[in-house]
């Protein structure tokens, strides 16, 4: 999948007004779930992603966080005047894109990278 492409899908998906919206909900998706996987995870899905994209998932640093603070995270990094419910959306609708683009058993192990309270980040659709 191309950058365009995967942002263009982002942008439809969120139903984010613009592309810069989408770009800037993507890398905040990505770096902060890119905070929480393993460090060595984190350079095999992006090398799956336009490497625009990709790059955001490599982080200086590994927590452990739960899915409230990924998506408080996600909150603080978007655009003003984006809420915590509007975010959790968006961040959705990213991991959505991502699912689609990685191959193999990328996304599987993404999810055993996290624990099972972390499952509602791969459901999407579903109204915000």
């Amino acid at each position: 999948m191309e950058h365009d492409e995967f942002i263009g899908q982002v942008q439809a998906r969120a139903r984010l007004d613009s592309r810069g919206a989408a770009e800037t909900a993507t890398r905040a998706t990505l770096e902060t779930l890119g905070e929480r996987i393993p460090e060595g995870l984190a350079p095999n899905l992006g090398a799956q992603l336009p490497i625009e994209i990709g790059r955001h998932l490599e982080q200086d640093r590994t927590e452990r966080f739960e899915l409230d603070e990924f998506w408080r995270r996600v909150t603080e990094r978007e655009r003003p005047g984006v809420e915590f419910p509007d975010a959790a959306f968006h961040s959705r609708a990213v991991v959505s894109v991502v699912a689609e683009a990685i191959t193999g058993s990328g996304v599987d192990r993404l999810k055993d990278a996290l624990t099972p309270e972390w499952e509602p980040l791969f459901e999407f659709p579903f109204e915000p």
